[in-house]
């Protein structure tokens, strides 16, 4: 079976983000950012001025996702990965994204990464899946501790 899929493009409010680029928390001008959850976004903007005084610029490259974009990742990895059970330990399918409900945030660059987690729990930002050191949602009270790392998307 041939199996193919359009890679995902940039369609005006979806939640794109352009590969590398990193977008401020505090820009409220995108959906992926003004569609966060308010919680997670005010963690996330004080996690990344916290941040600066240690000399760390945290930057997001995925925030919020329609759930027509995330559709469409989802296809993108099941064509690259072979199958939709394997695609899943990548990308969460539209059902089950946090993205999509505007819970899950990805960061960059790799310090900022680093930073978070090392210092995220202070916020209640924590890592979720073990192979995504980029992928942090609001999880934990602020100072509480962060519930046990998933193996990745799928589970």
């Amino acid at each position: 079976m041939l199996l193919t899929a359009a890679p995902a493009v940039a369609v005006p409010g979806d939640g794109y983000l352009p590969a590398g680029q990193l977008l401020s928390p505090f820009d409220p001008s995108t959906p992926a950012v003004n569609r966060l959850d308010p919680a997670l976004l005010d963690a996330v903007r004080q996690a990344t001025t916290a941040a600066a005084v240690d000399g760390v610029t945290i930057g997001l490259t995925s925030g919020w996702r329609s759930p027509e974009f995330q559709r469409q990742l989802f296809a993108d990895a099941v064509v690259q990965y072979g199958s939709a059970e394997i695609a899943a330990q990548y990308v969460a399918s539209p059902e089950v994204s946090k993205h999509v409900t505007g819970e899950a945030v990805d960061i960059g660059p790799t310090d900022a990464d680093n930073w978070l987690l090392a210092n995220g729990q202070r916020f209640g930002l924590c890592q979720i899946y073990a192979n995504e050191i980029w992928h942090f949602e609001l999880a934990s009270a602020y100072g509480g501790a962060c519930p046990p790392l998933r193996p990745n998307a799928a589970g």
